[in-house]
């Protein structure tokens, strides 16, 4: 259970802005500079990553019943396509849309996931999602996600190409290390014995956090 903790303690612990928020001083920064830089960008795509607990546990639960690298590997690849392809649309086309839905879609990401996981879907509606598909869509919206926190940085049009490719890198770098972290956890935890006596409890509490998530983001959506 140390991974789904981790992930618990993040989500409260961290600042409501902070998993998707773009800080003062990164976009100070973004505000100064012109050109290509690789680097600083691909330190923000990282950042952005690790620090998103809602991607994470939205990656959590797609690993979650899967025990062969090849498989991770698919749905990851799957989930990596199709952010990065609205990630790089929205910056470039300056799709506009409001955080709060985005963000409470990518909430809802992490509900149907869970759902998925404890066999809801085939219980209560009689029917299984194509989960590879789910995968692909749900990548499109945590695409936009991220893209609309680009928006954020107000990037120069000097190098922004280039820019968002360098950030993407990033990104892919912090899912492939919260990965490999989530991995070995998951890993070891399923070593433990009390892995499939948990499994339905961690997946309905993770399946709490993506309504939290959800109720969150509307909130804001009102409010605002």
């Amino acid at each position: 259970m140390r991974i789904l903790l981790l992930l618990i303690a993040s989500f409260f612990l961290a600042d409501a802005a902070f998993a998707h928020g773009v800080t003062s001083g990164d976009k100070g920064y973004i505000a100064e500079i012109t050109g290509v830089h690789a680097i600083p960008f691909i330190y923000l795509g990282a950042k952005h990553m690790m620090t998103g607990y809602d991607h994470l546990l939205f990656l959590f639960g797609v690993i979650f019943f899967l025990y062969r690298l090849k498989d991770v590997g698919i749905y990851v690849t799957l989930f990596a396509v199709g952010h990065v392809i609205t990630l790089l649309s929205g910056v470039l086309m300056e799709i506009s849309i409001s955080p709060y839905i985005i963000d409470a879609i990518i909430g809802f990401s992490v509900v149907y996931k869970a759902l998925d996981n404890m066999g809801g879907f085939q219980r209560w509606f009689g029917f299984q999602p194509n989960t590879k598909a789910a995968t692909f869509i749900f990548g499109l919206f945590h695409g936009f996600g991220l893209a609309t926190k680009i928006l954020d940085y107000e990037l120069p049009q000097d190098g922004l190409l280039a820019n968002l490719v360098f950030f993407n890198v990033g990104v892919e770098i912090g899912q492939i290390l919260a990965l490999v972290a989530i991995l070995i956890a998951i890993t070891y935890w399923r070593k433990s014995g009390g892995f499939m006596r948990h499994a339905y409890t961690a997946n309905a509490f993770m399946m709490m956090l993506g309504f939290l998530l959800m109720g969150y983001q509307i909130t804001g959506y009102i409010v605002s």
